[in-house]
C-alpha cells in the first residue's frame, strides 16, 4: 500500500476523533471550571485554538488522501465532510446561525469513517496503483 497514502487516512481519521473528543469533553471541563471558579466564563484562548490546529492537520490530511486515492466518490464525501466540520466550527465561533453540537460531532465522524473506509478499502499489491483517477 502507497505509504503516504495510508499515514494521510490514519492522521486524518486520528485528528478528526481527537477533534471530537476535544468538542465532546469542553463542556463537562467548563462545568468544572465554574464550579471552582466563578471569575470566569470563557475558555483560554489556547482552547478555543486547539480547533484551528485540528482543522488544519484534517485539511492536509484530507488534502493528500485525495491526491491517492482510487475511489471516485470518496473525493468530494471528504472535502464536504470537511466543509461542513469547517462551517460548524467557524458558526460556533461567530454565531450566525444556532445548531445543536451533534452537527459538529457527525461531521468530524463522517471523517473520520471516510478515512477508515479508504484506509481499508484503497489496499495496493504495488506503490502506485492509488494514484489513479477512475
Amino acid at each position: 500500500m502507497n505509504l503516504s497514502l495510508k499515514k494521510s487516512d490514519t492522521i486524518g481519521a486520528l485528528a478528526s476523533g481527537l477533534c471530537m473528543i476535544h468538542c465532546f469533553a469542553t463542556p463537562f471541563i467548563f462545568i468544572v471550571q465554574s464550579c471552582s471558579v466563578s471569575c470566569c466564563d470563557a475558555a483560554p484562548n489556547w482552547w478555543k485554538w486547539i480547533d484551528y490546529f485540528f482543522l488544519a492537520i484534517s485539511f492536509l490530511a484530507v488534502y493528500q488522501t485525495t491526491k491517492t486515492t482510487n475511489k471516485r466518490w470518496i473525493k468530494p464525501a471528504l472535502w464536504m465532510s470537511w466543509i461542513a466540520l469547517f462551517l460548524t466550527i467557524v458558526n460556533e465561533r461567530l454565531g450566525w446561525v444556532a445548531l445543536p453540537e451533534v452537527v459538529t460531532y457527525i461531521a468530524a465522524m463522517a471523517l473520520v469513517v471516510l478515512h477508515l473506509y479508504n484506509l481499508r478499502y484503497c489496499q495496493c499489491k504495488e506503490d502506485g496503483c492509488c494514484v489513479h483517477n477512475q
